[in-house]
């Protein structure tokens, strides 16, 4: 576990935050620019020392009233915008940067194991200048996990690719979660992106933790600004049940019921989680009949919250111990006369998932 109190004062800014985040998963710090997200992440980092901190990963101390360990006594690995590779040395040398100054003893992931868990075997004999946007980004990961760091952090690693790169690394960036038994600090401003990957959130503003906790459960709050905006969504967990269907889809077990999406690269048993936009979410008070949408989930309601737009509704669902979103019109909930713990079903596009 990662416990952390920091309190940083620069005149026009301040940050204060008391934190105790999990030693698992991707965990994301989000909010706009300018709510601190960079400064908590150079003060865990030890790149920025707070007036008042304390800061312990899984029972050391690494920061208090009478210690600061500098950066580099710091087991940590760090991930920045820009890749800033070796502009003189090919890949597999900047892979090995570090590596090569660790003990054998210390090297806790083999550059084999990185090279394939990156996908970069066809880049080692390349210079940086002669990679894409999203591949140096790759390769600066893979030396960062070189150095077998016991906690990595990432500050907005995507923010500088663009769309076809970020399509490139996101993969890459899940494999990390799923595969790595290695906690991860996220910094973003992009909700798609903390949304497809993150498993805990922490939301900053002007310096402040507003929420903290699974993302789920902070994505469909009515006290949180999530669910009020045009990309109001959740994540569901479900397990894959068949990896290739006849018709090039995935099926998958939310709960008992089926939920299909386009064919994915999962494996059989495998949990995996499903982004859903509320836009994407169609209401019924039947089953439907002769109709091109696949899923059909059954469903009842929790509650119906106000939305911005005057004519529409933000209704949350719950399905499976979990909750789902659905904006739909305010003639449609009049004319359905839905009501809270009411049965509803769920359409949702196939296409519209992933």
């Amino acid at each position: 576990m990662l416990k952390l109190d920091f309190k940083v004062n620069r005149g026009e800014f301040s940050l204060t935050a008391r934190l105790q985040l999990a030693n698992k998963g991707i965990t994301a710090l989000f909010g706009r620019s300018g709510s601190g997200k960079t400064t908590l992440l150079r003060c865990i980092a030890g790149l920025e020392k707070p007036l008042e901190g304390y800061l312990e990963f899984n029972g050391e101390i690494w920061q208090n009233t009478d210690l600061f360990m500098p950066t580099h006594q710091r087991p940590l690995g760090y991930v920045f915008q820009e890749a800033s590779l070796f502009p003189h040395l090919k890949v597999d040398a900047n892979l090995l940067y570090g590596f090569k100054r660790l003990l054998p003893e210390q090297r806790k992931l083999q550059p084999e194991e990185v090279i394939n868990l990156l996908g970069i075997e066809g880049l080692l004999r390349r210079y940086p200048d002669q990679l894409s946007g999203g591949q140096r980004q790759r390769v600066a990961i893979g030396r960062a996990l070189l150095t077998s760091p016991r906690l990595l952090l990432m500050d907005e690693p995507m923010a500088s690719l663009d769309s076809t790169s970020k399509a490139e690394i996101l993969p890459f960036l899940e494999k990390l979660r799923d595969q790595l038994q290695l906690p991860i600090v996220y910094v973003s401003h992009a909700i798609e992106e903390v949304t497809r990957l993150a498993d805990y959130l922490v939301l900053l503003d002007t310096g402040k933790v507003v929420a903290e906790g699974e993302i789920q459960s902070l994505l469909t709050d009515p006290h949180l600004p999530f669910i009020q905006t045009e990309t109001a969504s959740t994540v569901l967990h479900a397990q894959v049940k068949k990896t290739s269907t006849d018709h090039g889809l995935t099926e998958l077990i939310l709960g008992k019921q089926p939920l299909f999406i386009s064919q994915a690269r999962v494996s059989t048993g495998q949990q995996i989680r499903v982004r859903v936009m509320a836009r994407d979410v169609v209401l019924a008070l039947r089953p439907p009949r002769d109709t091109s949408l696949l899923n059909c989930l059954t469903t009842s309601i929790l509650d119906i919250q106000p939305d911005p737009n005057p004519s529409q509704a933000l209704i949350r669902l719950e399905v499976a111990n979990q909750t789902l979103l659905a904006r739909v019109s305010k003639r449609s909930v009049e004319n359905l006369d839905l009501k809270e713990s009411q049965l509803v079903y769920a359409l949702i596009k196939g296409v519209a998932l992933h």
